[in-house]
């Protein structure tokens, strides 16, 4: 019986990957359906690249969630919708910021508002919302290098479906290994030299999930709020720190920039391939430690997120003064 069921599922897995890779061929090959992304003084890429691969990468997790009969929450279908319709308006005719962030504020609301308000209290949903918000603006200001963005999708959700699994929930992992899947297919395109990026059709979408997820995953109690910030702590540690600075020093925070610690770590001459390969070692490792910790005690627990957050931050500072340095001598 446990055979016969791995064997299901492995074969939808392969289904979505093979899907996904085919999608995402056809949109870089495609003559009709073409979006560019030209480089600016705020890209890491010197060429035009191709940016609708998030479309493929959604299409495939969505056709998947339908195959599984997935019993999701009627908001989160229709919050990745109207994120995927109003951030490829913006691929394509470059939204108003407030669109865009009205957008998030709206799907983020409806899905904390029907299924946190009544069981949680106001506060915990305004809370929520916020976190999601933040979630989907992390994601898409993360997703700048080769195969930084396509690997966090991979292990972070990854290691959802591993904490999932474990926990009994064999329904809902499933549901995150077909994201896993999808994005697998991407990063073949992906990976350095990207032959596609995903657009903010991707990259917004997977910050909308991985909030969302990470609260269903609660409710559910499969583990507790803390393990969704350490899972993808690498993208939460690096946007968080760059939007504190930039507050700090009175920015316009909505504006584009490159100032995150992957932008700066490629400018340094660490490049796209060897920084996407020290993320996702950082990734790999605090997954991991999420997934290990959720059996232990509640100290235990809070105790490693704050080790991770400490060294994120000791990290950082570290990076800031070689930053200085490197500037000072170039």
């Amino acid at each position: 019986m446990i055979s016969s069921l791995f064997f299901s599922s492995f074969t939808k897995l392969v289904l979505v990957f093979l899907g996904t890779l085919i999608l995402t061929w056809w949109l870089i090959n495609s003559k009709t359906f073409k979006l560019l992304d030209y480089p600016n003084s705020r890209s890491l890429h010197t060429t035009v690249v191709t940016r609708t691969g998030g479309l493929g990468m959604l299409l495939g997790i969505l056709l998947a969630w339908v195959l599984l009969s997935a019993e999701l929450p009627i908001s989160v279908w229709v919050g990745i919708s109207i994120l995927a319709v109003v951030s490829f308006a913006d691929d394509v005719l470059s939204l108003s910021i407030w669109w865009r962030i009205l957008s998030h504020i709206l799907v983020a609301a409806w899905f904390a508002v029907v299924l946190i308000a009544d069981t949680q209290g106001w506060l915990v949903a305004v809370m929520l919302t916020v976190s999601i918000v933040w979630m989907i603006n992390l994601y898409n200001f993360m997703d700048g290098s080769d195969g930084l963005a396509g690997g966090m999708a991979l292990i972070g959700f990854f290691n959802y479906g591993l904490a999932a699994w474990l926990g009994g929930n064999e329904t809902f992992a499933m549901l995150n290994f077909c994201i896993v899947a999808a994005a697998a297919a991407f990063l073949v395109f992906n990976f350095y030299p990207a032959r596609i990026f995903m657009g903010d059709v991707g990259s917004v979408s997977l910050g909308y999930i991985a909030a969302v997820f990470g609260i269903l995953g609660w409710i559910n109690g499969l583990w507790l709020l803390w393990l969704p910030l350490l899972v993808f702590s690498p993208f939460v540690a690096d946007a968080s720190m760059t939007l504190v600075k930039r507050c700090l020093r009175r920015e316009k925070i909505w504006q584009a920039h490159c100032e995150h610690y992957y932008q700066r770590l490629v400018q340094s001459g660490f490049g796209h391939q060897n920084t996407a390969l020290f993320s996702y070692f950082l990734m790999l490792a605090s997954g991991a430690s999420a997934v290990w910790v959720i059996r232990q005690d509640i100290i235990i627990q809070l105790g490693v997120v704050i080790a991770w957050y400490s060294f994120y931050l000791a990290m950082m500072l570290a990076f800031d003064l070689h930053w200085r340095r490197y500037n000072r001598k170039s």
